[in-house]
């Protein structure tokens, strides 16, 4: 059975949804995504010869501040009192992998703070490695898993193969 849209109002226009007599619960989601870049970027990310600077470093102030900020982005998101956010960054032979956590204690979940920070660490990725290639390409970003709230926890399924 599908989940009732609850972004629309009576004559269906959009509005934030109200959420100020739901009770405070830990809420934590986790994201994850990748940018595949050439051999030659990952080397330069690796020893840190990236001209504008550590890129991982850089671009995981990056999601942090995304994610903190993400109310401010997303049109129906509320600001939300984060406790944690974290990234890391896993370097493979094609590409960096990144994933993050989120949590607070509050009345609506924080996957979109998750999202938001993968979304914006592998942006800040592409812009400090697009001198050395401009064809690196974002892709299967992703909520992982949540827990807490109304509709209790979601944990992806993984793909076979």
């Amino acid at each position: 059975m599908a989940e009732e849209l609850t972004h629309f109002n009576e004559q269906g226009r959009a509005h934030m949804v109200d959420v100020g007599d739901k009770p405070v619960t830990r809420r934590e989601a986790q994201a994850g995504g990748e940018i595949l870049v050439s051999p030659e970027v990952l080397q330069k990310i690796r020893d840190g010869s990236m001209k504008k600077g550590d890129v991982l470093a850089v671009a995981q102030v990056a999601g942090i501040m995304a994610a903190k900020r993400s109310w401010e982005l997303i049109p129906m998101c509320h600001p939300l009192p984060l406790t944690r956010v974290d990234l890391s960054f896993r370097l493979g032979t094609d590409r960096v992998e990144i994933l993050s956590t989120v949590a607070c204690s509050g009345v609506t979940g924080v996957e979109m703070e998750a999202l938001t920070a993968v979304s914006v660490a592998a942006l800040t990725i592409y812009d400090m490695c697009k001198a050395v290639q401009k064809d690196m390409k974002i892709q299967n970003i992703r909520l992982l898993r949540k827990s807490g709230g109304k509709s209790g926890d979601y944990i992806a399924e993984v793909p076979n193969g």
